[in-house]
């Protein structure tokens, strides 16, 4: 049994958030910091645990631990250790702001990460300390290389393209790339709920980074089957490489490959979809993984063709930082 939907799209990666917490405050995201609302805690050890299992029987065999900012948990070892440990996982992943990777790279790759996305969305420290609210642009540089040296598989830096805030850095970020073996990647800024005027002021294409590479040499990189949505770039020259991620882009879902499940226990078939499905009932034995095995595999059958951002259609998804991005 695989996961699959209607529109001949199998899934094999699956992005796990293990909280909404961040202890950034992000202008495109969380500009007044996170704030805890009444209601049920994150996922316990077993829970994630219990999903972790049925998703990796379902042919998921990649996953991203997201937030929030994963490494907030006390327990997040612990959480990396217990799904490294599942047979059928065959890369684990994660996601961070780099606050404590400098500290902490070589502790979790020894437990079993092996990909890292690291935030990074200004290598000027005061314009980076004025996206986040910290002041910490030059220990996550750090941090990134104390990842290379642990030896870390891929270690790719992840930053929010963003008109008139870190437009003006594109030959910074691009030569990262020159010495060190980074997949620097630009995200095209998304609208969300909470956000609407904050992108309407700041959404530039990457069309632009696009053609630039095109005249400086770079080529497509062939994609791997497991690999996330963003489109590639190498150049004989450098040793890393560069990548898009370009939502708005026409058919930027045909070729979805990912799923998302929240620090709730709901499963998000699309980043911008208008609900969860909610599983977090069926995550409370073991004698239920049968069970719930069933509900993902008709769940996901329901997954639609593509997302609806160009018609100014956001969905459930008010911050990034609720469900990973």
């Amino acid at each position: 049994m695989h996961l699959s939907d209607g529109f001949g799209r199998s899934f094999k990666y699956l992005r796990f958030s293990v909280t909404e917490a961040c202890n950034f405050r992000c202008s495109y995201c969380l500009p007044d910091g996170y704030r805890k609302c009444a209601g049920p805690q994150p996922l316990n050890l077993d829970e994630i645990r219990r999903a972790a299992t049925a998703f990796s029987q379902l042919g998921i065999h990649k996953i991203r631990l997201t937030g929030g900012e994963p490494t907030i948990r006390k327990d997040f070892d612990t959480i990396v250790r217990t799904i490294a440990q599942l047979p059928q996982v065959e890369k684990l992943a994660l996601t961070t702001n780099g606050y404590r990777l400098a500290e902490r790279a070589g502790d979790w790759f020894g437990a079993g990460i092996r990909g890292l996305n690291v935030s990074l969305d200004s290598l000027d420290p005061g314009r980076f300390h004025q996206i986040t609210g910290h002041n910490r642009c030059n220990d996550i540089l750090r941090g990134i290389d104390t990842a290379l040296e642990a030896g870390f598989e891929q270690v790719k830096i992840n930053a929010v393209y963003m008109k008139g805030i870190n437009d003006q850095e594109l030959d910074a970020y691009i030569k990262l790339a020159q010495s060190k073996p980074l997949s620097v990647r630009f995200i095209e800024l998304m609208e969300t709920g909470d956000h609407a005027s904050f992108f309407q002021k700041h959404h530039i294409p990457t069309d632009n980074i696009s053609a630039k590479l095109a005249q400086e040499g770079w080529t497509p990189k062939l994609k791997a089957a497991d690999a996330g949505p963003a489109k590639d770039y190498v150049h004989p020259d450098y040793k890393g490489s560069i990548g898009l991620i370009a939502p708005y882009a026409k058919d930027f879902c045909k070729s979805c490959n990912r799923l998302r499940f929240s620090s709730l226990g709901k499963l998000h078939l699309c980043l911008f979809g208008e609900f969860g499905v909610p599983l977090r009932a069926l995550l409370q034995s073991d004698d239920q993984l049968e069970e719930l095995k069933e509900r993902l595999l008709v769940a996901v059958k329901g997954k639609t063709a593509h997302h609806q951002l160009a018609n100014g259609v956001t969905g459930h998804t008010s911050n990034l930082s609720s469900i990973g991005g």
